[in-house]
């Protein structure tokens, strides 16, 4: 997706996404410092418990990558 066709309604915080597409907010992150999608900066909206949302991602390139995501199983822990 280029990112001249995206619109200011299209930009959502990390939460939004994950509930939006159901994809781990990890995930997302992971993405982004990879590259696979886009990052901007967000407008600093306040969250009410004294931190402030600074990132914002493209919510059509989420949705795109979260039609191939399978979430993978984690190992169980090791028993001491």
């Amino acid at each position: 997706m280029d990112i001249t066709e995206l619109y200011p309604d299209d930009l959502v915080y990390e939460h939004e996404a994950v509930a939006a597409t159901g994809v781990p907010g990890p995930v997302i992150r992971q993405w982004a410092r990879r590259g696979r999608i886009h990052r901007f900066q967000g407008n600093g909206q306040l969250t009410g418990q004294g931190h402030e949302y600074k990132t914002m991602y493209a919510l059509p390139e989420i949705r795109e990558r979260a039609r191939t995501y399978r979430p993978m199983p984690q190992r169980a822990r090791r028993a001491a």
